[in-house]
């Protein structure tokens, strides 16, 4: 059983890792392609918050966006191989902060195919979410080991 457990962690945070890698290897100077796409979707976002909840964004490269999506991705990932539950929690703040960003299929009509695609990405995201969640609920509800404590043996004499 232990061994199933790791191989689906393996499995599980390859998606990260692996994402995580290619984005290293193409960060270049701006950010590369992830740096790129997100620039838009981060400036639609920013200027949905503005106008929705009234607070202002701060203003950040996207170059810094991608370097921190790369740390928590590969970081995240790698603790996570190892059982550490602050790996899934870095997952799970990575999850909970660029899916809304990336897959922003509410700016799109239902007719439109941008709308499709984005909210199967979404949803697809939303299941990596909760499969963290649940990992995270499961980890918390098992007891840890308790060492057995000694009685001490009452002397005779």
């Amino acid at each position: 059983m232990a061994f199933a457990s790791f191989l689906g962690r393996v499995l599980f945070a390859s998606v990260f890792i692996l994402s995580a890698y290619q984005e290293f290897n193409e960060f270049g100077i701006d950010g590369g392609p992830a740096g790129k796409a997100l620039k838009p979707k981060f400036k639609v976002f920013t200027n949905h918050v503005h106008s929705t909840i009234g607070v202002q964004v701060p203003k950040t490269e996207t170059k810094h966006l991608v370097a921190s999506s790369i740390a928590f991705k590969g970081v995240g990932g790698l603790l996570f191989i190892f059982g550490s539950s602050f790996g899934a929690y870095l997952l799970l703040l990575h999850q909970l902060i660029t899916t809304p960003i990336l897959y922003d299929f509410y700016n799109y009509d239902n007719d439109e195919k941008e709308f499709t695609q984005l909210f199967v990405k979404f949803t697809q995201n939303m299941a990596l979410f909760g499969a963290l969640l649940f990992y995270i609920g499961m980890k918390n509800s098992i007891p840890r080991r308790q060492l057995k404590k000694k009685v001490p043996k009452s002397k005779t004499t």
